[in-house]
């Protein structure tokens, strides 16, 4: 292999496919979604994973709080309101999953409502 062969392989293992900023959250939202469905499922031996996951989809409800919350996002008005919504519902609900008071079920629902609209938003019209 001579140094231009070694140089296309370099350069083509490192090429990543381009996504959109819809499909980077579609992903953000599709695993962690996942790993509170597996925690949830893997009874009180899980709740370190089942802390852990719903840590980081706060975390992600908390940035897309900030985002709809800012002046300039293009945003129609009453989505970002119920975006805003359901952020502070998530934190809520979160909660009481945390203290035992509550399961994680409607925390995917959500998400996975979230990632429909996503999906079909990528998909185009």
């Amino acid at each position: 292999m001579n140094a231009l062969d070694q140089a296309r392989s370099a350069y083509a293992a490192t090429a990543a496919p381009l996504r959109t900023p819809r499909a980077t959250e579609y992903e953000a939202f599709a695993r962690i979604t996942a790993r509170i469905r597996k925690a949830a499922e893997g009874g009180r031996h899980s709740f370190p994973a089942l802390a852990a996951a719903l840590t980081d989809n706060r975390q992600l409800w908390t940035l897309l709080a900030a985002e709809v919350a800012d002046g300039g996002n293009a945003l129609p008005p009453p989505l970002r309101a119920q975006i805003f919504y359901l952020a502070e519902f998530t934190d809520h609900q979160t909660r009481k999953v945390l203290k035992g008071e509550a399961r994680a079920d409607v925390l995917v629902e959500i998400n996975a409502a979230v990632m429909r609209g996503l999906g079909a938003e990528a998909a185009g019209p």
